[in-house]
This record gives structure tokens, C-alpha cells and sequence, in this order.
């Protein structure tokens, strides 16, 4: 019988460890989801151009499912991303095929370690994580963070809009450690320990600036349009 490999084992088992990860998911989706089931399962979502159609596809230790959502003249959907159409679907299959059937997490491939890892800052509690061996790296250190008190987007970002989502769909999270006023290339956006921004193409100066005055920062960024 033939047979290929089509990725080494512990790149696949790390891969399906990522897409296992509701707590991961939890910040963008919270915890109760429709990628979320109350066994080990791995899933991910996409969304072609212009929410034209959508998809989800994951696996649990018995069986892989897909669900395609769109309609059949290709006339594209309406605000229905892969995790709003098809994901739903995806979730009430694979939770019937599971009624009695565990579906236990599968063990780690050889060639993986586990290693605590820790923050400096501790911008992130500690935590086990798993690497190719050879790769693990106990302290993860962020080399601007104590100076700068933006988390997001870093200093010299590029960020590109998706071309398959609608550019009015498609938003950029300021992020800082602590509360302040955001001032965009000059302009007084608001206040706040995060602030969301309907990014523009070009190149940007964004600025952070303390609430009672004294401390201020800035990272500069550029937004490349789709093409």
C-alpha cells in the first residue's frame, strides 16, 4: 500500500494542538463558541473574498468534517463569516457523531518537549508549552515593552487589509498596558486602554499619552492597501 508523509509528526501534533486551543480562541470568540466542544477537537474557519462563501473544517480523534456555506450560483453572502455560517453546522455534526464516543486528546509525537515558559515583563502569567526539541526557550523577553507602554501596533508594523474581507469589516485594535489618550498623526482619537480604528492606507504616527499628563509614546506604522 502506498503511503506519503505529508508533514513530519511533531509539526502535525503541534499544529492540531493550536487548533485545539479554546482558551486560545476564548479572547476573539469567548469561551462558549461554536468552534468549542466539550471534547478534544481541532477546527479552524475561513471566509473567501467579499464573504462570498465560508467554511469549516476540523477533526477529532475519529472523525474529520467539512461544511461549505454559500450559495450555489456563486452570488456572494451577506456579513456570514466561517465562524457565523458554517462553524454552527460544523459544531451540531460532529457533537452528534460524539454523543457516545469519546474522543480523548492524542498524545504528544515523539520529538516534542515540554517547557515552562515565563515573560519579562510578565505581560503573560507562566506557562507549559511544547516545542521541537531543540527549539524550547524557557524566558521570552519584549525588548521595547518597559519603555513603551504600547502594546499594539509595534514600532515599523506593516499591516495589510485582508483582500477577502470587506475593507469596512476590517479593524485594528490600539492596544497600551495601562489607560490613556490615543492620538492619531495629530488627531485626538479618545481615551482608553485600547481603542479600535478603521485603519486607512498609508503610513501613521500613533501616539500615547498618559492621562495626567507627563509620559508620552509613539510607534509609527504603515497600513498597505489589498491588492
Amino acid at each position: 500500500q502506498w503511503q506519503a508523509t505529508a508533514i513530519e509528526a511533531p509539526a502535525a501534533w503541534l499544529i492540531a494542538d493550536i487548533l485545539s486551543d479554546r482558551a486560545a480562541r476564548s479572547v476573539t470568540f469567548g469561551l462558549e463558541n461554536p468552534l468549542a466542544t466539550r471534547f478534544w477537537s481541532a477546527v479552524k474557519t475561513g471566509t473567501s473574498k467579499d464573504m462570498r462563501d465560508n467554511w469549516c473544517i476540523g477533526f477529532s480523534r475519529r472523525y474529520t468534517v467539512g461544511v461549505w456555506v454559500g450559495n450555489f450560483n456563486g452570488e456572494p453572502m451577506w456579513d456570514v463569516s466561517g465562524v457565523s455560517g458554517a462553524a454552527p453546522a460544523w459544531l451540531e455534526i460532529i457533537n452528534h457523531l460524539h454523543a457516545s464516543l469519546p474522543s480523548p486528546p492524542p498524545a504528544p509525537a515523539n520529538g516534542l518537549v515540554a517547557q515552562q515558559i515565563a515573560y519579562l515583563p510578565p505581560v503573560e502569567v507562566a506557562r507549559r508549552e511544547w516545542f521541537v526539541r531543540g527549539t524550547q526557550q524557557a524566558l521570552w523577553q519584549a525588548s521595547e515593552r518597559a519603555a513603551n507602554p504600547i502594546r499594539y501596533p509595534g514600532n515599523g508594523s506593516i499591516i495589510a487589509f485582508d483582500p477577502d474581507i470587506p475593507p469596512q469589516r476590517q479593524q485594528i485594535w490600539f492596544s497600551a498596558e495601562r489607560s490613556g489618550e490615543w492620538w492619531l498623526d495629530g488627531v485626538k482619537l479618545g481615551q482608553g486602554e485600547a481603542w479600535r480604528w478603521s485603519p486607512v492606507a498609508g503610513k501613521h504616527r500613533l501616539q500615547w499619552r498618559a492621562a495626567q499628563g507627563g509620559q508620552r509614546s509613539q510607534v509609527q506604522f504603515e497600513v498597505r492597501p489589498a491588492y
